[in-house]
C-alpha cells in the first residue's frame, strides 16, 4: 500500500492487489463497484445506440432518409454530456461527488423512460439530451470518486476497473441490441432497459460515503477521517491523513476558497502555472481520445459493419458484438498494465496500432468502392414505380455501380443479384414493398448502406484491431491520467473542463461523421482520422507526462518542476 506522501515504484503485483483487497479491504471494492455503475451506464449509452438506430431507421422513413436526422439522434445525448460535464464539475466542488452521482443516476433514469415510450424521433432526442446529462456528470465523476477513495499505489488499477465498466457496458448493450432484434419494439426495448442500472446505482450509492478528500477540503476532518480508517489499514491512517492536511492547508494558504464561483475557479485554474500545464495535458488527451474517431465505431459500428458489405441489420449487430467484446478485453488488459507500463506510454503504443488501422481501413474501404457490382441498367430500368428516379434521370447511368447508386439518393438501395452478390444487380427505391421484394428473389439482399464486397470481411478485420488498440490504452488512460494530474483545490472543475473537451470533441465527430462518408466516402472518412490522430501521438509524446504510481503532491511537485516524473523515478530504482 501507499499513503499520501510516500511511494513505492509500482509492480506487476499492484493489479493483484486489487483483488487481494476484496478479501481484506473488502470496503475499497464495493467503492468501486458502486461507483463504477456509472461507467457502466456511459458504456452503454454509447453502445446501444448503434444498434437502435438501425431499427429506427426502418420505422420512420424521415430518419432513413436523412443523414442529419440520424447523426442528431446519434449526437444530442453528446450535447446533453457536454452541459452535464460542465454542471458535475461545478456540483463536484460545491456539493461533493456523491450527490452529482445521483443526480446523474436520476437523469439517466427518467431519459431511459422517455426514449422508450417516444411516439416519434423528436421525443427520442428529448430523452437522449436527458441521458446526455446523465452520462456528462457520470463520465468525470466516478473516476474522481473512485481514485479519491483509493491508495495511490492500486489508484490506476481502480480507475481503469471504471474503464472496464464503461466497455463492459458497450458489450452489454450490443448484447441486448441482439436479443431485441425479433421482439416488439425492438428499438424501445434497447433503449428503455437503461433505467435499470441507473436505480441500482442510485440505491447503492444511497450507502456509500463521500469522498474523504472532499470532506477534508471542507473542514469535515473528522467524517474524512473515519472513511480514511475504512479505506487504509491502521498503520498506514496517519500518513494518509498527515500528507491530506499537507495538501489542503498548502492549496488554503495560496488562496484558495472552498466557497469561490465556478468563473472564478476557472479563472483561478488557467492563471496558475502548474494547473495549466495540467490541463495542456489532461484537455490534450481527451481531444485526441475521440479524435481517433472511436465514437464513429461505437456510435455507428454497426453501419460502418454495413458499409463493408453486411446488408442484414441482425448479422451487423453480431458482427459488431465482436468488436465490442475485443473493446471489453482491451480494458482487461489495461487493467493489468496501467501500472506497470505508465499511461503515457500504453497511449503511444495505442496510437501507433490505431493509425495503422485507420490507414488499413482507408485501403480496404478504398477497394470495396472501385470493385463494387455494377447496376443491370435494363432490369433496372424495367422496375417501374421500384426503380431509383435518380437513376432514370441519370445522364450516365450506363456506367452507375452499386456505390453510385448508394450515392446518387438517401432514397435508393441497391438490390444484389440473386445468383451472386458480386454480379451486376437492381438500384430500386427504398420501401418496405421494394425492401420485400428484393428479399423474395432467393439469395438477393437489400443493401442500404454499403455494397456487396470481398474486401468486406478484412475491413471488418482491421476494425476489430482498431479496436483493440485503442481500449487498453486511448480508451482508459486519459481517464486515469485526469484523475491524477490536478491539485486537490481545482480538481473538481478541471476534471469538468477536461471531460467537457471529451463531449464537445464526441459530438463533432458523432455530428459530422455520415456527413463525412457522405461527402468523402468512407476510404478518405477513415484517412482524415488517421491523419488527426497522427498530430495527436505527437502531441502526447511532447506534452503528456507520466504519473503512474505517483501521489497527487508528487504530481503537483513535477508540474512545478521540483520533482521527478514517474520514469524518472523508473531509471533511478
Amino acid at each position: 500500500m501507499v499513503a499520501e506522501g510516500h511511494i513505492q515504484k509500482a509492480s506487476k503485483q499492484d493489479f493483484y492487489e486489487v483483488f487481494r483487497l476484496a478479501k481484506t479491504r473488502p470496503y475499497i471494492l464495493r467503492l468501486a463497484v458502486s461507483a463504477g455503475i456509472g461507467g457502466l451506464l456511459f458504456g452503454y449509452d454509447t453502445g446501444v445506440i448503434s444498434g437502435a438506430l438501425l431499427y429506427i431507421r426502418d420505422e420512420y422513413p424521415e430518419v432513413q432518409k436523412s443523414t442529419s436526422l440520424q447523426e442528431t439522434i446519434v449526437s444530442m445525448a453528446v450535447a446533453g454530456a457536454i452541459f452535464g460535464a460542465a454542471i458535475g464539475g461545478w456540483m463536484n466542488d460545491r456539493f461533493g461527488r456523491k450527490p452529482s452521482i445521483l443526480v446523474a443516476d436520476f437523469l439517466f433514469f427518467v431519459g431511459a423512460i422517455v426514449m422508450g415510450a417516444a411516439p416519434k424521433p423528436s421525443v427520442i432526442i428529448v430523452g437522449r439530451v436527458l441521458v446526455g446529462l446523465g452520462v456528462g456528470m457520470a463520465s468525470m465523476t466516478a473516476p474522481l470518486y473512485i481514485s479519491e477513495g483509493s491508495p495511490a499505489r492500486i489508484r490506476g488499477a481502480l480507475v481503469s476497473f471504471n474503464g472496464l465498466l464503461i466497455t463492459g457496458g458497450q458489450f452489454l448493450a450490443y448484447l441486448i441490441n441482439l436479443g431485441f432484434t425479433k421482439v416488439p419494439g425492438t428499438w424501445r426495448w434497447m433503449l428503455g432497459v437503461a433505467a435499470l442500472p441507473a436505480f441500482i446505482q442510485f440505491v447503492l450509492m444511497l450507502r456509500l460515503p463521500e469522498s474523504p478528500r472532499w470532506l477534508y477540503r471542507k473542514g469535515k476532518k473528522e467524517e474524512a477521517t473515519n472513511i480514511l480508517k475504512r479505506l487504509y489499514p491502521a498503520d498506514e491512517v496517519e500518513e494518509e491523513i498527515e500528507g491530506l492536511r499537507t495538501s489542503v492547508e498548502a492549496e488554503i494558504a495560496e488562496g484558495g476558497s472552498v466557497d469561490e464561483s465556478v468563473f472564478k475557479k476557472v479563472k483561478d485554474a488557467w492563471s496558475t502555472p502548474i494547473v495549466r500545464r495540467g490541463l495542456a495535458a489532461g484537455i490534450g488527451c481527451q481531444v485526441a481520445q475521440q479524435f481517433v474517431g472511436i465514437n464513429t465505431v461505437m456510435y455507428y459500428s454497426p453501419t460502418i459493419v454495413q458499409f463493408a458489405g453486411i446488408a442484414s441489420n441482425s448479422t451487423a449487430l453480431a458482427l459488431s458484438l465482436i468488436t465490442s467484446g475485443l473493446n471489453a478485453l482491451g480494458s482487461i488488459v489495461s487493467m493489468g498494465s496501467v501500472d506497470k507500463y505508465g499511461r503515457k506510454k500504453l497511449m503511444v503504443a495505442s496510437m501507433i496500432g490505431i493509425i495503422l488501422c485507420l490507414g488499413g481501413l482507408a485501403i480496404m474501404f478504398k477497394i470495396s468502392d472501385a470493385n463494387a457490382p455494377k447496376v443491370d441498367r435494363f432490369v433496372t430500368a424495367r422496375s417501374g414505380n421500384s426503380t431509383c428516379p435518380a437513376f432514370l434521370t441519370a445522364p450516365n447511368s450506363a456506367s452507375w455501380s452499386c456505390r453510385s447508386c448508394l450515392d446518387a439518393s438517401k432514397s435508393c438501395a441497391f438490390c444484389s443479384n440473386s445468383g451472386d452478390a458480386y454480379k451486376p444487380g437492381t438500384c430500386l427505391v427504398i420501401n418496405p414493398n421494394t425492401k420485400a421484394t428484393c428479399n423474395a428473389q432467393g439469395k438477393s439482399e437489400f443493401f442500404t448502406q454499403g455494397c456487396p464486397s470481398k474486401a468486406g470481411m478484412v475491413s471488418i478485420l482491421f476494425l476489430a484491431l482498431y479496436i483493440m488498440f485503442y481500449s487498453p490504452g486511448m480508451g482508459t488512460a486519459p481517464w486515469i491520467v485526469n484523475s491524477e494530474i490536478y491539485p486537490l483545490r481545482h480538481r473538481g472543475i478541471c476534471g469538468g473542463m477536461a471531460a467537457m473537451s471529451n463531449w464537445i470533441s464526441n459530438l463533432i465527430v458523432s455530428q459530422t461523421f455520415l456527413t463525412l462518408t457522405t461527402a468523402l466516402g468512407s476510404a478518405y472518412t477513415f484517412l482524415l482520422f488517421g491523419g488527426i490522430s497522427t498530430l495527436s501521438l505527437i502531441y502526447i509524446i511532447l506534452v503528456v507526462p507520466e504519473t503512474k504510481g505517483l501521489s497527487f503532491e508528487e504530481v503537483e511537485k513535477m508540474l512545478e518542476g521540483k520533482g521527478k516524473s514517474s520514469e524518472s523515478k523508473d531509471q533511478t530504482h
